[in-house]
């Protein structure tokens, strides 16, 4: 990627050109020493003179108010701040009316910025000091106020939190009084430009000591330049936090936001488009490309012909590929596309920000939309890609801690569609999106996750932990098989790929990581996994188990690991006969004998149940053997888990079994020699005999009556998935 630049042959100003400010992708206004403001419009290469200032006004600064706030254009978003050498700040019209002018600072204005919600304007001056104005101007606080000048500003990306310059320092110092500064040196010499992004959370900063440099929002140096012969004094994010631009001396640099200079790829065919290109993705065998105006979806198979269809808006941030569809996401909106053109829906949610979205905070698969809210970073919002609609009753996902980062996986079946999300904490939690209407199972599988990613053609995630590069094969066997996952991970050293590195892609049986210096590295991993995915989503237990016994012979690493994910992926599916040889081949006897057990059960229900029970689900198996009127068993159920106090509850509240509930739990205290405190059991125990002949003549009983209605139903009976 290369900057591609043009020199008018009679520049349009006559004097030092000192701010500069995008309207749209295609319109631009400057400000000059010769007191004039031109717009600039890219499509028609047109320069217009837009008002020329009064000769006392010499621009330094030049911020436009935020174009819309939840998909609402403002009132205000047709209008700019100015800042100025004499101490004012200029609220103006797109049409060039000066609306406003306000003494602001003593001596010049050297930054101003408005915040992302257009409630307020930050500036900073010669005098030392940091104000906080209102969007008409009026001045709200003073936040802070420091001996030198301070020579640029820019909002935090929740609009609570300012970073301003200080001499060699970088200074984020909240809104709220009495709140923690964050403070720390970041250059050599002084810091002439600094600037926050939204999207990524990252900062920018340039000084005199000629480098620039990249940090995140702790302060922590992520990227630091080689010194330029000149000192850096630009620095500005693109919208979507990918790309960034440094200004020097005759020089002018476009940067990824790791800090590499420079991506040049070879390409063999050349795709010619009428506007400039604003984004492209490539996936699923098409390249969707946005210009300023159109969009254009190509297919790997024909480049020759396009399909081409108009943009609402051609400030396109962002690209989303899944099979079926892709997402456009700009300004005004989500758009979700089919790969013929055709607008599928545009979801919504209140107080929704296009602007502030990126790969990781949104996620699409064929049938789901999943977008992290700003507003409250703890919320996820889901949507059926299709209709647009919330997902379920409506309600988003929440989580106890702020979410960093989402992805849905890309195959099965819609309902059994899963998010994994890393939070604040670093902790990597995995849930179904179609458990709503009920408490949602929310649960940690990794923690010190920097980055994830699942695969494109099965259910695998990998991500970077700490210092290890794991790969989940099977995630689900978290809630299949607790105690089996960490049967079913990949792990290998990640010391390889330094600090924060990114996971980009995850295609096949190879992982493409980024690292901090942008440097791309390839890893293969075992394509087993996902041939074994193949198999048990056609119901192939028999190739599951060939394929596991094959990777056994080879004597590789992955032969436990295979067969691991096959023992929960056959639980999964009710395949007990094929569960009962993964877990024999991993020396699981215990399970191995409790699968046998179960084959005996008299019922459907009953099996059931047990093999809820084995995935961990109690209260889901009692809920089962309740409704199906198999009250005995549920109470049986928790006599073998122990849960004493509600195998009582069940056993007085059905009036039956209270006698065998008090003989089991009689028996427990004996076998331990211990005397009964409970409450509850010493009060029905008072004056009752515990006769175990009479108490075995009712189990039997009721295992018969089980037989007896398990009999009567042979159309239940032959839709039974448990092989025996």
């Amino acid at each position: 990627m290369r900057l591609k630049t043009s020199l008018l042959k009679e520049p349009k100003h006559k004097e030092l050109v000192s701010c500069v400010g995008w309207t749209t992708a295609d319109e631009l206004y400057s400000c000059s020493d010769d007191h004039q403001i031109m717009k600039w419009n890219l499509l028609t290469s047109e320069t217009t003179r837009v008002v020329k200032l009064p000769d006392d006004i010499y621009p330094i600064d030049l911020h436009w108010f935020p174009r819309s706030i939840g998909g609402k254009k403002q009132s205000h978003a047709e209008s700019f701040v100015l800042t100025s050498s004499d101490g004012k700040f200029h609220l103006i019209s797109k049409l060039g009316r000066v609306e406003k002018s306000v003494e602001a600072h003593c001596g010049a204005v050297l930054a101003g910025r408005w915040n992302y919600e257009g409630t307020a304007l930050v500036t900073v001056g010669e005098d030392g000091q940091v104000k906080i104005w209102s969007k008409n101007g009026m001045l709200r606080s003073t936040l802070a106020q420091q001996g030198t000048p301070v020579y640029s500003v820019a909002w935090g990306p929740d609009s609570e939190k300012v970073l301003y310059t200080s001499g060699k320092h970088l200074i984020i110092k909240p809104l709220q009084p009495n709140a923690k500064i964050l403070q720390w040196k970041a250059h050599d010499g002084l810091i002439l430009k600094t600037d926050w992004n939204s999207v990524n959370d990252l900062i920018l900063s340039a000084g005199e000591d000629c480098k620039y440099k990249v940090w995140d929002s702790y302060g922590r140096l992520l990227y630091s330049s080689q010194p330029h012969e000149y000192p850096i004094t630009s620095v500005a994010w693109a919208v979507d936090g990918e790309l960034f631009a440094v200004g020097s001396f005759h020089t002018l640099r476009l940067c990824d936001k790791t800090g590499v200079h420079n991506v040049i790829n070879d390409a063999v065919d050349v795709l010619e488009f009428r506007d400039r290109v604003i984004k492209a993705s490539l996936n699923y065998g098409h390249l969707v490309v946005s210009t300023s105006l159109q969009c254009y979806v190509f297919s790997t198979k024909n480049w020759n012909t396009p399909l081409i269809f108009d943009l609402k808006e051609g400030t396109v941030s962002l690209i989303l590929q899944a099979e079926r569809h892709f997402l456009l996401v700009d300004g005004g909106g989500l758009y979700l596309y089919s790969y013929e053109g055709r607008l599928i829906s545009s979801p919504k949610f209140p107080g929704m920000r296009t602007d502030i979205l990126n790969a990781q905070t949104l996620s699409l698969s064929n049938d789901t939309l999943a977008v992290k809210d700003k507003a409250d970073e703890k919320v996820i919002y889901i949507f059926e890609a299709l209709s647009g609609k919330p997902l379920g009753d409506g309600k988003p996902l929440s989580h106890k801690t702020e979410i960093v980062e989402i992805a849905l996986d890309q195959k099965g079946l819609t309902s059994e569609r899963k998010i994994a999300f890393i939070d604040k904490n670093r902790d990597l939690y995995i849930t179904s999106v179609k458990r709503f209407g009920k408490e949602q199972k929310i649960v940690k599988i990794g923690t010190m996750v920097q980055t994830l990613a699942w695969n494109d053609t099965s259910n695998i995630l990998c991500g970077i932990q700490d210092t290890r590069f794991t790969v989940w094969y099977y995630p689900n066997t978290v809630y299949v098989d607790k105690d089996l996952l960490p049967k079913t991970l990949h792990e290998k050293d990640a010391s390889e790929f330094s600090k924060n590195p990114q996971i980009v892609h995850f295609v096949g049986n190879k992982v493409t990581i980024r690292r901090a210096d942008g440097t791309l590295i390839h890893l293969n991993i075992s394509p087993y996994p996902a041939i074994l995915h193949e198999y048990v989503s056609s119901s192939k237990w028999e190739d599951a188990v060939r394929l596991c016994r094959f990777v056994e012979a080879t004597a590789t690493d992955e032969d436990q690991t295979m067969w691991a994910c096959l023992a929960a992926m056959a639980v999964a599916n009710k395949d007990m006969a094929t569960a009962e040889i993964a877990y024999a081949s991993i020396g699981e006897i215990d399970k191995v004998q409790y699968i046998n057990s179960i084959k005996d059960l008299p019922s459907k229900e009953s099996r059931m149940a047990h093999i809820l029970l084995l995935s961990g689900n109690t209260q889901e198996a009692e809920t089962l053997l309740l409704q199906t009127g198999l009250i005995y068993q549920a109470i049986q159920v928790n006599i073998n888990l122990y849960n004493w106090d509600r195998a009582l509850e069940l056993a007085v509240k059905h009036k039956t079994h209270v006698d065998t509930v008090l003989a089991y739990r009689q028996k427990f205290l004996e076998d331990f020699g211990k005397k009964e405190t409970n409450k509850r059991y010493l009060q029905y125990a008072e004056g009752l005999k515990v006769d175990w002949n009479k108490i075995k003549a009712k189990i039997e009983m009721e295992i018969a009556k089980e037989r007896e209605r398990a009999a009567a139903s042979p159309a239940v009976r032959a839709s039974v998935t448990v092989q025996q």
